[in-house]
């Protein structure tokens, strides 16, 4: 196979940012086919980026031969069924986070992906594909600072998007689900190891609506993984100056820091406000070159026939991991993780 023939399924934000990748930016690729039920949307897309099939029904999606590879952008409660059903037809799928909205649709996932061996599943935790995250992944590998000790990460949203965060947080699983899925997924992958125990803190600082979600505006966590690394994670969503994601890791001989000053580019701007740097606006301007590659290398394992390193799995224990994070905040106690 030289070209994968890719049909990609929700039009909201990221869909469409990945829609437009595929369409223009990654290798070996070609949109063949969009799907929403917004069907103005789907005809304006489609026309705007050149792509032959439109569709209104995942079903017909699925069924299209023309579609050699699905990439899953829909709702969250949709993924889990919309992966079973694309294997089930004989497509690869790569699909955005979460892998379910709970762990028992991800084990659903899982026997998905098992009954289809010969297909390529790949789950977006695009973190991992940031230039910036794998440099600093590659140095941990290779002993340059030594020991991990402590793995710190902040997740925050800008407050003036705070109305779809309550609006979203029905459905949403928690902020440890909605926020933190790929600082755990982070964690694990830079220390090599899983929690042992965790302990959660945080309130409804300024918005009390999340409070009848048993959530808050802002949270934290402690754990401690098996290997005696300790882990810190921080999600907000009040953030006043913009979409912020930083990590800090040190270790027994150097340390690590990523975006700890959140910065949209290299330019200092100078006026009479002083002499600032501005943030990034959300996590599609963050992580542009990062959506990218994730894909790129989803497209890559299928021309070369090959399993991606990111599986189904991780997205199971991340939202293993987050599940028992929501727990520990609401309990206020400290939590062992089952083994």
């Amino acid at each position: 196979m030289n070209k994968v023939r890719i049909g990609s399924v929700g039009l909201g934000r990221l869909g469409l940012q990945h829609a437009e990748n595929i369409a223009g930016r990654i290798q070996n690729a070609e949109l063949i086919a969009i799907c929403d039920v917004d069907k103005p949307k789907v005809e304006e897309t489609a026309k705007r980026l050149g792509v032959k099939h439109q569709f209104t029904s995942f079903d017909d999606l699925a069924a299209c031969k023309d579609v050699d590879a699905i990439v899953v952008v829909s709702p969250s409660a949709l993924h889990t069924g919309q992966i079973a059903a694309a294997m089930k037809a004989g497509k690869h799928v790569f699909s955005e986070k979460p892998l379910g909205v709970t762990v028992a649709e991800c084990k659903e996932a899982e026997k998905a992906v098992e009954a289809h061996s010969d297909l390529v599943f790949m789950l977006g935790f695009m973190r991992r594909f940031d230039e910036s995250y794998k440099y600093a992944h590659d140095k941990v590998v290779a002993g340059e600072i030594g020991k991990p000790v402590l793995f710190r990460s902040y997740s925050q949203d800008p407050e003036k998007f705070i109305q779809g965060s309550i609006a979203f947080a029905s459905h949403s699983g928690g902020e440890f689900l909605d926020m933190s899925v790929h600082d755990i997924d982070l964690a694990r992958w830079f220390t090599g190891s899983e929690p042992e125990t965790v302990y959660a803190i945080g309130a409804c600082y300024a918005h009390p609506e999340f409070a009848a979600y048993k959530d808050g505006d802002n949270v934290s966590c402690l754990m401690k993984f098996k290997n005696n690394c300790m882990v810190f994670l921080f999600a907000g969503r009040t953030a006043p100056h913009g979409y912020n994601v930083e990590t800090e890791i040190i270790g027994t001989k150097g340390i690590l820091r990523i975006a700890s000053v959140p910065q949209k580019n290299l330019v200092e701007v100078l006026d009479n406000h002083g002499v600032r740097k501005e943030c990034s606006e959300n996590f599609l301007e963050r992580f542009a070159t990062a959506y990218v590659n994730e894909v790129q290398e989803f497209v890559n394992c299928i021309i070369e026939k090959r399993k991606p390193a990111v599986t189904v799995y991780d997205g199971t224990k991340v939202s293993e991991i987050a599940y028992t994070c929501k727990a520990a905040f609401e309990s206020g106690e400290l939590i062992k993780f089952h083994t």
